[in-house]
């Protein structure tokens, strides 16, 4: 026994879409997500004890961890079942002050690029006592992702469900860090419609697309501050069409969250449509059923724009429309109507 049994916490996270700002993150450029209304909840309850056990209703074995598991990412990736690798991660992250037995709950859809894990992940910081601000929170998940997947993944998902605010979409420059919310207007709905092709970013070339971002930002600096004019400075064809998707989605992202804010929703949607091809032309991570789902809901009438969400390779398509044009029934994959939700929580303590 390393301590007292302590109240039962349950926390609150929600998951999240990407509006506009894809693959921005990485490169110190801007986004605009906002979190969702679909979430995943974890229960602990404290048992004096000096192991972590948790079950997961979509997952048919126990995540068992020792209380004192290192953050060594080589230990994590080696551990079974894979979801009990988020679980060792945060205990040894946040090292709660005793062991203890829970449960994880989530609507969040596995694989859809909705930010399952990192939901998992500030869930999981919370029930085990994490005190801190949203990017000091999003900062420890960022690293419990990557040494759990070797994944070297941005901060986006896991800010926006940290510090998510309840009917916006958050304005995130992470030259800085500093947010900003950017309403949502009424009499406009977000619908999330999966693609049908799951995808794990691990088996996936974002980690090559981060490292021609890389190569480029060696040339002059990091991508997300860059002008268009230091596109043609670069020798290799391939490295200026990644560097040309970063810098034209930041502007995308800028003139995007003041249409929002004024109320234009067909610019909005235009520049939706503007950033897909942009992800699939020069950034190259979409999919065919991707872009045939941004075809088909484009053109239903009340659809503004539609885009891959998410780093892509699968996943899903968001579109923006007005209430009720798209009949989620006649779809032939899994869609939701989603809203801009308040950040990760603890629900209940006692």
């Amino acid at each position: 026994m390393t301590g007292t049994a302590g109240p039962t916490v349950r926390a609150h996270s929600p998951g999240r879409v990407n509006l506009m700002g894809d693959h921005t993150d990485y490169n110190e450029g801007v986004a605009l997500p906002m979190a969702i209304d679909l979430g995943t909840d974890v229960t602990f309850i404290p048992d004096g004890g000096t192991r972590v056990v948790l079950r997961s209703a979509g997952e048919p074995e126990l995540a068992d961890v020792d209380l004192y598991v290192p953050l060594d990412p080589d230990l994590l990736r080696a551990m079974r079942p894979p979801w009990s690798r988020f679980v060792a991660g945060m205990v040894a992250a946040v090292r709660p002050a005793t062991g203890g037995t829970g449960s994880v709950e989530s609507s969040l859809p596995i694989g859809a690029g909705l930010s399952s894990s990192a939901a998992l992940e500030v869930a999981l910081a919370l029930a085990f006592g994490f005190e801190g601000e949203p990017v000091t929170m999003a900062r420890t998940c960022q690293g419990v992702e990557e040494a759990a997947t070797g994944v070297p993944s941005g901060l986006m998902d896991q800010l926006v469900v940290s510090g998510g605010v309840e009917g916006s979409a958050l304005l995130i420059d992470f030259s800085d860090l500093s947010t900003r919310a950017v309403r949502i207007p009424d009499g406009v709905e977000i619908v999330v419609v999966h693609s049908g092709l799951h995808r794990s970013l691990g088996r996936t070339a974002y980690a090559a697309r981060r490292a021609e971002c890389d190569a480029a930002t060696h040339h002059f600096g990091p991508l997300g501050r860059a002008g268009p004019e230091a596109i043609m400075g670069l020798p290799d064809p391939v490295m200026r069409r990644r560097a040309r998707h970063v810098i034209t989605e930041c502007d995308r992202v800028r003139w995007f969250a003041e249409a929002l804010e004024g109320g234009d929703l067909t610019e909005a949607g235009r520049l939706m449509v503007a950033s897909h091809r942009s992800l699939a032309g020069d950034f190259e991570v979409s999919t065919p059923e991707l872009d045939q789902l941004v075809v088909h809901l484009t053109s239903i009438p009340g659809v503004h724009g539609a885009r891959m969400t998410g780093a892509g390779f699968g996943g899903c398509v968001v579109a923006l429309s007005e209430p009720g044009v798209i009949d989620l029934a006649a779809l032939t994959t899994p869609a939701w109507r989603v809203r801009a939700s308040a950040g990760a929580r603890v629900v209940d303590r006692g």
